[in-house]
């Protein structure tokens, strides 16, 4: 799970802050849809080291 730190527009990445071994790391994010700054997601897949794809959290 991670928070959007850069909004993630439908076509290009953005940020996401996602808890790693006790701490937190920043990963350029993808999305199927826009996702806004602050809010909670979930990392779906990791497309490299450093670039994942992510989904909205359930509200």
């Amino acid at each position: 799970m991670g928070r959007v730190t850069v909004p993630i527009p439908a076509e290009g990445p953005g940020e996401v802050l996602v808890a790693v071994r006790g701490g937190s790391e920043a990963y350029a994010a993808w999305s199927d849809r826009p996702i806004g700054k602050n809010l909670r997601v979930i990392v779906v897949e990791s497309i490299s080291a450093r670039s994942v794809l992510v989904e909205p959290f359930p509200s």
